[in-house]
């Protein structure tokens, strides 16, 4: 990974941690990530003439993509109903660089080198460690949390996969990355009707400023993150993508007041030292 791939994945990880900070609107986490979804739909539109209409081979992945974030959304809502969401989903977000880079061994044929395995294995250990406050409350997941957190980190490595490898098949990461968006858009509008109703329109309507803002960073920040995959490998990508719950820190002592804990010193340490192996392998 040369130096400017690996300073422009942490500033797509700075972009995720802004625009997570941002999506609390008065909406319920579900209808905020949708809201966003939409908005980051909306925001490629006017991107579509400027770029290639992808080729036929690109539109399987294109789809897949799509289904998995179907899956990805739909287990959130699981993991809301099933458990503490704040437990559950970091333990997603922890454990999906590590499935990316074993998929990224079994479907692309990407080993990583030593050190990206070290630093790879280093921030999953320190996302976990950032977002459980040190582990205090693991003996509180019950197995169906569990089970649906897990299933959020699958679909996050699948869809991580298949935007890797179709960044790399398109013309450009760009033309891939807008064509995604727009099509992600229609997904999270059909899944946003299926469980909350049409009812749930006009609620997203008055909030549109906000989900088009959220919608152009997070927009902006994952197609940092499909580039970087066409120029790097796809598990250290992923994994240095993770470092947004570091930059998530950084808003919330500085920014909001939290306290910096020495759970939160140790598992920054961690996740520091693994943005370090990352690049050095």
């Amino acid at each position: 990974m040369t130096l400017f791939v690996f300073l422009a994945v942490l500033s797509a990880a700075a972009m995720h941690a802004i625009w997570n900070a941002l999506v609390k609107v008065h909406l319920d986490r579900f209808l905020s990530i949708t809201l966003m979804t939409l908005g980051m739909g909306f925001a490629a539109m006017f991107a579509l003439p400027f770029v290639e209409f992808p080729r036929a081979e690109i539109w399987p992945y294109i789809i897949a993509s799509v289904v998995f974030h179907i899956g990805y959304r739909s287990f959130l809502v699981g993991a809301y109903k099933a458990g503490d969401f704040a437990q559950t989903y970091p333990l997603a977000r922890g454990t999906a660089p590590l499935l990316s880079a074993l998929g990224a061994i079994v479907v692309v044929g990407e080993v990583p080198a030593p050190f990206a395995i070290v630093g790879i294995v280093l921030l999953s250990v320190g996302t976990l460690v950032m977002s459980f406050r040190g582990g205090a409350h693991l003996e509180k997941l019950n197995l169906r949390a569990v089970g649906f957190a897990l299933g959020t980190s699958i679909f996050i490595a699948s869809y991580t996969l298949s935007d890797g490898s179709g960044a790399r098949l398109a013309a450009t990461a760009q033309s891939y990355a807008a064509w995604l968006f727009v099509c992600d858009a229609a997904g999270a509008l059909v899944l946003c009707l299926i469980f909350r109703g049409p009812k749930a329109v006009p609620v997203l309507a008055r909030d549109w400023k906000a989900g088009l803002f959220t919608g152009v960073l997070s927009g902006a920040a994952y197609w940092i993150v499909m580039w970087a995959m066409t120029k790097a490998p796809i598990a250290s990508v992923a994994s240095l993508r993770e470092t947004s719950i570091l930059f998530a820190m950084l808003i919330s002592v500085l920014a909001l007041g939290e306290k910096m804990t020495a759970w939160r010193v140790a598992a920054a340490l961690g996740i520091v030292a693994g943005v370090a192996a990352l690049r050095m392998g």
